[in-house]
């Protein structure tokens, strides 16, 4: 008789880490515990936080292999990299082994199931090294519970470690919290979470778009685990061929529920040009495709935020960005403010919170969205109040989320670099004055924009966004100040410098100066003395 099939495991146990280099994205933790192994200063507890699916109860796993490891010769000691053929090895792997005792603490909660583990620290291992309790869940623990094991966690016997893991770190009292080595598990990369999921697909024997994985690597926001569940609904999903099954980016959106983000793209645009009926037809494409309204605004959302990033001068290229979104992000960083963008995400978020506990999602999506559009194109509050004072009034804009005044005041702006820094001083504004004529070069001066250059450093902050807030405040236009290299004309207090040098010289050159100095060779010029002779 044939023995019967292996019943499927699921990816995300198939491929659990079985050493520390298979463990993906914890690079610093590894270094610290190898360093700890390799000069015998292990801490007598451990614990192991993060977000769900970066391997906490994973690494748990390791450090006890790791301290219970004896080699393929069985003569070995504690190491970073354990063998995994040897029986402890083996034994934990498959967790069977009797010194590693793994407790559930949202089922086990009580003070009576830590005096359980009192109890048996006592006695030393019966086959292995040390004796390694890991508790996965650890802030489930009662208040009673943890107190009971404070005095064994701080204390316990030379043949005993403690392995913890929890989600909540702040629900550990830090009486505990002081007793352990802590190391906090960082979400791992999309990046290598794509790169992981490749050499996954590729043993298990099936084919997969790059922007599939990294559709699936995006969706799993940063969890190893919730990647692998994806992956393996995905796999599922896939069309069968004559070939392996073909995972492609199409079929995950589809499955997730996800938009293309091209769409994404031209629905921001519509809301920004202020297009009400494509705008709302858009949308109901969209949702007839399948996607959900929720999706929908959360990809608003993340263009929007991507399009803040890039104005704030911060890469975000990807390998999975192509170039039609890197041109789009660009061109749009370039066109809207800061405000502008600021109201834009609050108004989003605000509509995303309204879809998500919605009866009929997309209706409020399309409400929530109209009044992104109406709402984009009205000033802040700030400058409603400076239109009201200076009698301002606001045109329509060609980009509804990029408002531009017409100040009474436009028409007046200052006409050369002097002019600013003598409207600085009647704003009593006098260091930023004389920053501006000591120190700044000008490159191009073409109101309201200017580039310049700087002979030091400004202390307060960023000096040409200070300067550009004050002259706006002032004129009632917003400003484009910015640092560039290249030809730059003296700065104010330079050409006042070469004036004065040209005059002394001139007066210098005089017959009458020349007979004094020849007369009087330690003489020297008084500057005040010249003036008023010569006025």
């Amino acid at each position: 008789m044939s023995d019967s099939p292996q019943p499927y495991r699921v990816l995300a146990r198939k491929y659990r880490p079985r050493n520390f280099r298979e463990l993906i994205g914890q690079d610093a933790m590894v270094q610290t515990l190898g360093n700890a192994i390799r000069r015998g200063r292990l801490a007598h507890a451990f614990l192991m936080t993060g977000v769900r699916g970066v391997g906490k109860t994973s690494t748990a796993r390791l450090i006890a292999k790791a301290l219970n490891c004896v080699g393929e010769d069985g003569q070995g000691g504690p190491t970073i990299d354990p063998c995994g053929v040897c029986e402890p090895c083996r034994a934990i792997a498959e967790g069977r082994h009797i010194d590693v005792v793994e407790m559930d603490a949202a089922s086990h909660t009580g003070v009576d199931d830590v005096r359980e583990i009192i109890e048996a620290v006592r006695y030393a291992a019966v086959s292995a090294r040390y004796k390694i309790y890991i508790i996965d869940e650890v802030h489930m623990l009662s208040k009673n519970a943890f107190n009971a094991l404070l005095k064994t966690l701080e204390e316990p016997p030379a043949h005993v470690k403690f392995l913890f893991a929890t989600t909540e770190v702040n629900k550990v009292p830090v009486t505990v919290l002081s007793r352990c080595q802590r190391f906090d598990l960082r979400r791992i990369p999309a990046e290598l979470l794509a790169t992981h999921f490749a050499h996954v697909v590729e043993a298990e024997k099936v084919a997969a778009e790059e922007d599939a994985l990294a559709l699936i690597a995006q969706a799993a926001e940063g969890s190893a685990r919730d990647g692998l569940s994806i992956l393996d609904q995905a796999i599922a999903h896939a069309e069968m061929g004559e070939g392996a099954p073909l995972v492609t980016a199409a079929q995950v959106r589809e499955m997730l529920g996800l938009s293309d983000r091209g769409a994404v793209r031209r629905l921001l645009g519509l809301l920004l040009q202020g297009d009400t009926g494509m705008l709302l037809s858009a949308v109901r494409d969209q949702y007839a495709l399948g996607v959900e309204p929720l999706a929908l605004m959360r990809g608003l959302l993340e263009l929007v935020h991507a399009v803040t990033l890039v104005k704030a001068g911060r890469d975000i290229s990807n390998p999975g960005q192509s170039a039609e979104e890197r041109d789009a992000l660009a061109d749009w960083a370039s066109q809207i403010g800061f405000a502008p963008l600021h109201r834009l995400w609050q108004l989003l978020l605000k509509g995303h919170e309204e879809v998500a506990s919605a009866a009929f999602p997309i209706e409020s999506c399309e409400m929530a969205l109209l009044r992104v559009m109406h709402a984009a194109s009205m000033p802040d509050p700030g400058e409603i109040a400076r239109l009201l004072r200076d009698g301002g009034s606001f045109a329509t804009a060609p980009n509804a989320a990029n408002p531009v005044p017409e100040p009474a005041a436009s028409a007046s702006l200052p006409k050369d670099v002097k002019a600013v820094v003598d409207l600085l001083w009647e704003q009593k504004k006098g260091r930023l004055a004389d920053f501006l004529h000591d120190c700044a070069r000008i490159i191009r001066f073409d109101p309201p924009e200017m580039e310049l250059q700087l002979t030091q450093s400004w202390n307060e902050g960023d000096f040409c966004r200070t300067l550009a807030v004050e002259l706006q405040r002032a004129t009632g236009v917003a400003w484009q100040i910015k640092r560039s290299e290249g030809s730059a004309a003296p700065s104010l207090l330079e050409q006042q410098q070469e004036s004065e040098a040209r005059e002394r010289a001139e007066i210098f050159d005089t017959p009458v100066v020349k007979a004094v100095l020849a007369a009087f060779p330690d003489a020297d010029l008084d500057r005040t003395e010249a003036w008023s002779a010569e006025r």
